[in-house]
């Protein structure tokens, strides 16, 4: 069970807590996962104490929709708290002609980026209509960060805080939902959007970790100023965090360039001569930032779920991490874990 189940959620009035569900996997990334295996990381997820959800219609072409919507339904729906996105429609479509990579097997929908006021509002009211649940809490604009579309990112940019963000304020300003932001793989765009609109949130990917600290100099303590809550997904930078500098570990959707292998190692060392797992302090030091309330874990098994909550339960002491920086493995600035 985790340690707490509830954190503020920012200056907005919502608990979340320490460890949430994020479901790319249930969308079949990279590899299919079958219905009963995704309803039981719910329902685990559920009984460790994990009350915060993360979907998207990206995920599976609306398939991680559908299966969140149908192992949350039953849930009193006071009891935990839900996130999605918008920036893509989704339109029926026969299976052949659709490129579904990098999902497999997943639902027979073509995805059309729209961030655009309307397109906002038909991508919210399909989100709820998949989900068949009663309300999502928080909406973030989904990927208009370099990552996704490349040249065409400043564009991407200016449209979405002309027509997604109009459309989300006034679904905020109606009490619709509670919270909005944007979810995208750079903090810099984070830092941008929060200057230029007043965004509650955001979900930031690998960005924040053991292994990177760069948006402590600006934007963190941005967020921190206008009460902004940030949740981290890709905490374990998409493996090596995980894994450890193993051969073939991942950093970033790729193999771990020989720097990145050797910090790894470094910090493995230190894991070692205190007794931490390695995953137990990425997850750790990401929640102990003020600005950050939840980690957001994607999980293939029941067990992996199980494995999450027991990192995240995992005892650490102070020394573990005065000694992280003594060896300039972390930043100096950088909050830890009481």
């Amino acid at each position: 069970m985790l340690p707490s189940t509830k954190r503020k959620f920012g200056r907005i009035n919502l608990d979340v807590s320490s460890l949430a569900l994020g479901t790319s996997a249930v969308g079949n990334l990279f590899a299919p996962t079958d219905e009963a295996t995704s309803d039981a990381m719910f329902q685990r997820a559920w009984e460790g104490g994990v009350r915060l959800f993360d979907t998207a219609p990206m995920y599976g072409h609306g398939l991680a929709e559908l299966r969140t919507g149908h192992s949350l339904r039953w849930k009193n729906r006071d009891d935990f708290v839900l996130s999605s996105k918008v920036g893509r429609i989704l339109k029926p479509k026969p299976r052949s002609q659709i490129d579904f990579s990098p999902w497999n097997n997943a639902a027979p929908n073509e995805m059309i980026f729209d961030y655009s006021y309307d397109g906002t509002m038909r991508s919210f009211e399909d989100s709820l209509q998949r989900l068949a649940l009663e309300r999502i809490d928080i909406c973030f604009i989904h990927d208009i960060d370099v990552f996704t579309r490349g040249a065409d990112q400043p564009e991407v940019f200016k449209q979405a805080m002309e027509g997604a963000w109009r459309a989300l304020e006034s679904l905020r300003d109606q009490g619709v939902v509670k919270a909005i932001g944007v979810g995208v793989n750079e903090w810099q765009v984070c830092h941008e959007a929060l200057k230029q609109r007043d965004f509650d949130c955001f979900l930031l990917a690998g960005r924040y970790t053991l292994l990177e600290q760069e948006s402590l100099d600006e934007f963190l303590p941005l967020c921190e100023e206008r009460g902004a809550a940030v949740l981290i997904g890709g905490g374990f930078n998409s493996g090596i965090l995980a894994t450890g500098a193993i051969e073939g570990a991942r950093y970033n959707y790729a193999p771990a360039p020989p720097a990145v292998l050797e910090k790894v190692r470094a910090i493995e060392s230190v894991c070692r001569e205190f007794e931490v797992p390695l995953p137990a302090a990425a997850m750790q030091f990401v929640v102990a930032h003020p600005a950050i309330p939840s980690f957001v874990a994607g999980t293939r098994t029941p067990a992996q779920v199980d494995k999450n909550v027991e990192w995240f339960s995992q005892p650490i002491p102070s020394e573990f991490w005065k000694s992280l920086k003594q060896a300039g493995l972390l930043r100096e600035d950088a909050p830890t874990p009481d």
